[in-house]
């Protein structure tokens, strides 16, 4: 237990010296942001939510999606030609398969053939002459992976085997060629993350790439799947971008572009792709504006410096718009596994993050109550929260230098008496 004390000790200092130290940017093209893509969503999808989509990450500075596809959808290999033409087509921006090994039964044929279909596309991610491949899941199937490598001409791989642990990843070593962290979200009970996770990984990796998950909410209730449970994310965003910029990993996946159904979204809302159930939690709820700040943290990533110019100022707030306490828990837990109700761990809180250029003062409003804020004088971006209750209700507004937008109001009335926990987020 000392040893280890002792390397987290020295992990966390040279974080420290890092941000005490902090340089001018210099941009590192190694480093990269992708996005996690439902494919399993995509049944009858077009070509023009493909390309809407594609131009979307884009703008917001996401280099590329992760394509999670399951082993039995008869849409996946159609929409996995549609999504690498159209990357080819604008140009700039890439796709890698993630094998989801948590939902069927894939042969060693199935990921063969995908991988060769669609290794010699320019949209192809290529790390050292390999195309990148990821999964969900699926340690178990590590063995079959040295098979893969001889009938694709090699790959490098970069799973997903948050099951195992950083621990268990380093018993793994002689078959990846580094390791994605799942670990994105508060555990069961917490209100916050913090980097231990993180730094184990990079620890036990022993060198080989890290890919840092990074999510910017989560909430599900879909009894279908047996899953009803919200993880703390209320000032998630902002965390875990923090930390990413500590960490300063290889890569980093946003988890997700489009999972409607777990509340983790980050684009535009498409009907066609929510799942039976979801549409209760997610029709009206927004979570776009989570991109309006993403040109700065890529950017800050890249250059390993949060001294970076970014496109334009920007003020964005998520917020539930009910108590936590309001209307019935519909017995969600806090956290995955957790056994606290949702409604003892969420906080009733209105989230902002505020991006300038120059010092100000930002305004919020919950109805006719508000509050105005200065921004950081040392940095471009402030965080803050601005409690509510069951005696502030109404539109929330933002106000900046000139600038209003309103969102929905907070209420003190649930649809059907039921309370869920997902927010919407708005951008001035």
């Amino acid at each position: 237990m000392g040893y280890l004390k002792t390397k987290f000790k020295r992990l966390l200092e040279k974080i420290e010296d890092r941000i005490e130290g902090e340089k001018e940017p210099e941009t590192n093209d190694d480093r990269k942001v992708f996005a996690h893509y439902m494919v399993g969503l995509t049944c009858h999808q077009t070509v023009e939510q493909w390309v809407h989509d594609i131009k979307t990450a884009k703008e917001a500075g996401i280099d590329g999606f992760a394509l999670n596809i399951g082993p039995s959808d008869p849409w996946t290999e159609t929409q996995l030609a549609h999504a690498y033409h159209e990357a080819e087509e604008l140009g700039d921006f890439v796709m890698f398969i993630s094998f989801d090994m948590a939902c069927g039964e894939w042969s060693v044929e199935q990921v063969v053939d995908l991988i060769n279909r669609f290794k010699d596309s320019s949209a192809q991610f290529i790390v050292d002459g390999r195309p990148l491949v990821s999964t969900f899941e699926g340690p178990g199937w590590a063995e079959n992976w040295t098979s893969v490598r001889e009938q694709t001409g090699d790959i490098f791989l970069v799973p997903d085997w948050s099951s195992l642990g950083p621990y268990g990843i380093s018993e793994k070593l002689d078959a990846i060629d580094g390791a994605f962290s799942w670990d994105a979200w508060p555990k069961a009970g917490q209100n916050q993350m913090n980097i231990n996770e993180d730094l184990l990984y990079c620890d036990n990796l022993k060198g080989k790439k890290y890919m840092m998950g990074v999510s910017p909410y989560f909430y599900t209730n879909l009894p279908q799947w047996n899953k009803n449970w919200y993880c703390s994310s209320e000032s998630l965003w902002h965390d875990r971008w923090q930390q990413v910029l500590d960490v300063l990993p290889d890569f980093v996946q946003i988890i997700t572009w489009n999972d409607f159904g777990e509340s983790s979204y980050i684009c535009d809302t498409v009907p066609a792709q929510v799942v039976e159930g979801a549409e209760e939690y997610v029709n009206g709820y927004s979570h776009s504006a989570f991109r309006a700040v993403l040109p700065y943290f890529i950017a800050a990533f890249k250059s390993g410096s949060r001294l970076v110019d970014f496109p334009e100022d920007a003020v964005i707030a998520w917020y539930r718009t009910t108590p936590a306490s309001v209307g019935e828990g519909c017995g969600t837990t806090w956290g995955q596994g957790g056994e606290i109700p949702a409604s003892q761990g969420a906080r009733d809180v209105v989230s902002v993050m505020a991006l300038v250029k120059v010092p100000t003062n930002v305004t919020v409003a919950i109805g006719s109550r508000w509050k105005s804020v200065g921004t950081r004088i040392d940095s471009p971006l402030s965080y803050f929260e601005i409690p509510f209750d069951g005696s502030a209700t109404g539109p929330v507004t933002i106000a900046m230098n000139g600038k209003t937008v309103e969102g929905p109001p907070i209420t003190n009335e649930c649809h059907d008496g039921k309370m869920h926990f997902n927010s919407v987020v708005i951008r001035l």
